[in-house]
């Protein structure tokens, strides 16, 4: 696991010696155990690199025989040795014993298609000297993350926003169309970036470079409208059983110590049952919890660890865990609302103390429907029968409902459900997973922000991916509009950050890429059967886990924000949002914020992760964009 950087022109003229450099040393937490730096006409690549694998002679930048390609890694390839094996019986030689020497021999042998035979995560540079080209690519799933800016037939690329930033010629504008789709959804959706020069390189995409011109091009997707023949239950849920097995133990293989993320929930649980199973010693389990015992999940975690006899650890996070909060914002490097970002962080620096690499459970709730949305919202597609009158009067009873309380509580949800009664499948979705609707950006907004934006477009993150779904069920497309989106751009990108941060390498075996086709192969009505959500993955793990575990209700690795903001931090969260720095910017309505500030107070849950979210975002603003922009990028003129 590492951090990679580089830069290459079309004009061929010499990489500013220092550049890459300094953007090593700003990815220095991925990958501390060596730099490696290489330089030719036009083209510079670095490499930050975590030794996982080939203690020895792993060290990147890695070429080819001759010297004529070139290859910088961040992740694992965890088919290597098959491929190795393939590319030796063609005459291939090889001068590491890693994974990363097959980029460079495979690429020989099918140019940039050589993505579709690796099997792992990965985001790679790799620059072809013969043809003058720099191919950038990034695994299936998007486990890791790649950052890039194209100015003038130079390409400047990175793993993270702030390693990019070391290049002073990238602008430093802030993009108000992402910052917009981030208090909509909470993160910045790929390609966009909180930088309006800076992009993402989406999941599955090649970016091929070449005289100063980019194409981008996607190399795989799910298909959820092929699915498997009719199976009884126990054949299907051993087909399940035997994939993640198999996926486990392709990430089990490292030449350092290794364990695993354990909160007491399903995903988490089966990823520990079948590290167990395949290992000849305890394995080590790391959990943590908080002091709100609602919240906590600990002692979940402890019946597993029991259950398998693993070597345990725990950690409580408290209020003033906050403390973290700009260092996470600074890794981030843009706007990132997911609270949970905090106990991740502190998960992984407990987690490093004992291992090197971490496995975890992510990915589940994708591939086998485990939110409570998927249940609401295929309800709210069977509505779509009733009469648009019908349906318009459900959405205005909604809006009577009382907003305050839980935010997960029955009648929140019933409320949520019914204000989205009179929209399309689609645009129901986009507001059934929104922090911010539409209206409440707008009436947050300056008039000097509204100038900016489009709110109504925001939809689109949503909308353009759903109607390019190809299941055919409400339930499929819901879950491939999260494995375009919320799966990439919030809880992958939140388990790298934390864990990169503290040179903690973290594996998802149900994010293997055949787990994940196996599970869109499944029918719709097998994940999602009337209420109860991952319902083969629940049976596939029958006598492996306890009932208690199984049927007990789904809590999420939620945090208290809600409590944390109306009492211990309630003068720190007023302070941050309506002091001078935050109001002149310019962005919203002090009135608006201060409206909101007197909701929560007063019991509206539903405020919390809409004033979390301004929180981030002003942070985001004093700790990144300041440090590296002019006033006039971050400051509009008052409404």
């Amino acid at each position: 696991m590492c951090g990679i950087a580089g830069q290459v022109r079309a004009d061929r003229a010499p990489i500013d010696p220092e550049l890459v450099p300094r953007m090593c040393a700003a990815l220095e937490h991925r990958g501390p155990d060596s730099r490696g730096l290489f330089a030719d006409d036009g083209i510079g690549l670095g490499i930050q690199r975590l030794r996982i694998i080939d203690l020895e002679t792993g060290d990147q930048p890695i070429p080819n025989e001759d010297g004529s390609v070139v290859v910088v890694l961040n992740g694992e390839i965890y088919n290597y040795r098959e491929l190795r094996r393939e590319l030796e019986a063609r005459g291939h030689r090889f001068a590491t014993q890693g994974d990363t020497e097959t980029i460079v021999h495979l690429y020989e042998e099918l140019g940039p298609a050589c993505v579709r035979r690796l099997h792992g995560m990965f985001a790679f540079a790799l620059w072809d000297a013969r043809r003058r080209q720099l191919l950038l690519a990034r695994d299936r799933l998007g486990k890791k993350p790649l950052f890039y800016a194209l100015r003038d037939g130079r390409l400047t690329f990175a793993s993270e926003v702030r390693a990019l930033l070391e290049d002073a010629e990238v602008p430093r504008d802030a993009d108000y169309a992402a910052i917009d789709r981030y208090l909509a959804y909470g993160y910045v959706p790929a390609p966009l970036s909180a930088f309006r020069a800076v992009r993402k390189l989406p999941p599955a995409h090649t970016l091929l470079w070449r005289d100063g011109r980019v194409a981008v091009d996607r190399y795989w997707a799910l298909d959820y409208g092929r699915k498997l023949e009719p199976l009884a239950t126990e054949e299907l849920c051993e087909r399940i059983r035997d994939a993640l097995r198999a996926a486990t133990r392709r990430r089990l293989v490292a030449d350092v110590p290794l364990g695993a993320f354990l909160s007491g929930g399903i995903d988490s649980s089966a990823v520990v049952a079948a590290m167990a199973e395949a290992s000849s010693g305890p394995v080590r389990t790391f959990s943590i919890g908080f002091d709100r015992e609602a919240f906590d999940e600990l002692p979940h975690a402890r019946r597993i660890a029991e259950l398998f006899g693993t070597d345990h650890h725990e950690f409580v996070v408290r209020p003033d865990a906050i403390d973290v909060l700009p260092r996470i914002v600074r890794h981030h490097g843009e706007p990132f609302a997911d609270s949970s970002a905090i106990p991740s962080f502190y998960l992984a620096s407990l987690t490093r103390r004992y291992v090197t690499v971490a496995l975890n459970g992510d990915g589940g709730d994708e591939a086998f429907g485990g939110y409570t949305r998927y249940v609401a919202n295929a309800l709210a597609d069977r509505l779509q029968a009733l009469p648009g009158w019908l349906r318009r009067a459900g959405a205005t009873l909604g809006e009577r409902l009382p907003a305050t309380g839980e935010i997960s509580h029955p009648v929140q949800r019933a409320r949520r459900l019914a204000r989205t009664l009179a929209l399309d499948s689609a645009g129901r979705y986009a507001r059934y997973v929104q922090i911010f609707d539409d209206e409440q950006r707008a009436a947050l907004y300056s008039d000097a922000l509204l100038a900016e934006v489009r709110v109504e477009d925001a939809v689109d993150v949503v909308r353009h991916p759903w109607q390019a779904a190809t299941g055919g069920d409400v339930v499929d497309r819901m879950l491939e509009v999260d494995t375009c989106t919320y799966l990439p751009d919030d809880l992958i990108a939140k388990i790298d950050i934390a864990t990169m941060a503290h040179s903690l390498e973290a594996r998802s075996p149900l994010l293997d890429h055949e787990v994940m086709e196996l599970a869109a192969a499944v029918p719709a009505d097998l994940k999602v059967r009337r209420s109860e959500k991952k319902w083969i993955f629940r049976q596939a793990l029958r006598g492996w886990l306890p009932d208690e575990t199984l049927d007990r209700p789904k809590q999420g690795f939620s945090v208290p924000i809600s409590d944390w903001l109306r009492h211990e931090l309630s003068g720190w969260a007023r302070e941050i949002l309506l002091d001078g720095e935050a109001v002149g910017r310019g962005w919203f309505r002090r009135e608006s914020v201060e409206a909101m500030l007197a909701q929560h107070a007063a019991g509206v849950d539903a405020e919390a992760p809409r004033l979390w979210s301004l929180l981030v975002l002003e942070l985001w603003q004093r700790e990144v964009a300041a440090s590296s922009a002019t006033a006039s990028t971050t400051t509009l003129a008052s409404a």
